[in-house]
């Protein structure tokens, strides 16, 4: 097993990586909380798969389980969901040494860390991703969340779980689509911080998706403990942690846009990241290689390429995103494979003729 530390004094936290962790998920779990009522929130696709196992495990050790289990989809992620967990809390009388338990993607761990957070003003919770998007993103460093029709994870908090936990084994079971769309936020660690994984993943492309073990290891323990070290040295995303927003500024608006229906989360920031290495190549920050390689590895994974969205509507759903600061948009932008910087001096004159023209 792989166990990554994610230091934060109080709030620090273990993040384990291993094949078959579910099964003892009750043993692990047992050895960083007492058993207590635990809450286990899920959606009706991973219930199918995976509740059961983990509800098992959890009941061999004493934990006294209660499952809730949502629709799929990112329209989930509400404040009238958030309800729903509320109204389960309360019938399930949970109190602050109780446990909330998400087992699911990135929308499960959103919307189940916002309840644990805001319930009692917070109780305990674990996270249990089974996407890959989830496994090296959304799970680890405390942003909970849930959406506003005016922007994506506008409602939310930093309250960081007790663990994750992490079984590459639920890879096998997530569609194709979901997997590639995950690899996104690993090729975005490359580009922000590691270019020694972004050539990984150029070389091992067909290893990773044909769920190579030794490949899923490799770049899902590579893209925790970067994740791991950011949130560690900026928590609450005062200036570093912004790094981690590397085309998730034009993401988001694109998701925003298109009601979160069109695209999923990685394709949409698949899209953010080359506009985001555009406007670095028309501010004379990078040069072409730097978009080639990201375009090269994007479209061999087969994602969209195009919106069909006008630039003006992109643009004016980035001025009510929380990346905006005093009135000045915030961009990450790429120097070169490995390394970012954040600039405030991308104008709308540069955010129109980029968002013209077709890639």
């Amino acid at each position: 097993m792989k166990t990554i530390r994610v230091n934060l004094s109080a709030n620090s936290y273990n993040i384990y990586i291993d094949k078959g962790i579910l099964e003892k998920i009750g043993n692990a779990l047992v050895k960083e909380k007492t058993p207590c009522k635990t809450l286990l929130i899920t959606d009706k696709n991973i219930e199918k798969v995976y509740s059961s196992i983990v509800s098992e495990s959890l009941r061999k050790n004493k934990f006294d389980v209660r499952l809730v289990s949502l629709k799929p989809g990112e329209e989930q992620k509400t404040l009238e969901t958030a309800y729903t967990l509320y109204d389960a809390c309360f019938d399930y009388k949970l109190d602050r040494n109780s446990l909330i338990v998400a087992l699911g993607g990135g929308v499960v761990g959103d919307i189940g860390g916002f309840a644990a957070a805001t319930f009692m003003r917070g109780i305990p919770f674990i996270q249990i991703p089974t996407s890959l998007l989830a496994q090296v993103d959304s799970s680890i460093g405390g942003k909970v969340a849930v959406n506003h029709p005016r922007g994506k994870n506008m409602i939310g908090s930093f309250y960081q779980p007790k663990a994750v936990f992490i079984d590459t084994e639920t890879l096998s079971t997530l569609p194709a689509p979901e997997l590639v769309a995950g690899l996104v936020e690993v090729i975005k660690y490359g580009v922000i911080k590691d270019a020694e994984l972004f050539e990984y993943i150029e070389k091992s492309l067909y290893d990773i998706l044909q769920l190579n073990h030794h490949a899923l290891l490799k770049i899902i323990a590579t893209s925790c403990q970067i994740k791991a070290h950011v949130v560690e040295e900026d928590e609450k995303e005062k200036h570093l942690r912004a790094i981690l927003n590397y085309g998730h500024t034009i993401g988001h608006a694109i998701e925003t846009v298109t009601n979160y229906k069109k695209y999923r989360h990685g394709e949409a920031v698949a899209i953010g990241m080359l506009y985001a290495t555009r406007v670095a190549i028309d501010m004379r920050l990078t040069d072409n290689t730097v978009f080639e390689r990201q375009f090269s590895l994007i479209k061999r994974l087969g994602l969209p390429l195009h919106t069909g969205l006008k630039p003006d509507e992109i643009v004016k759903t980035l001025y009510a995103d929380k990346k905006v600061i005093s009135g000045r948009l915030r961009f990450i932008l790429p120097t070169k494979i490995g390394e970012v910087i954040i600039s405030d001096q991308v104008t709308e004159e540069i955010l129109y003729r980029i968002l013209s023209k077709p890639f």
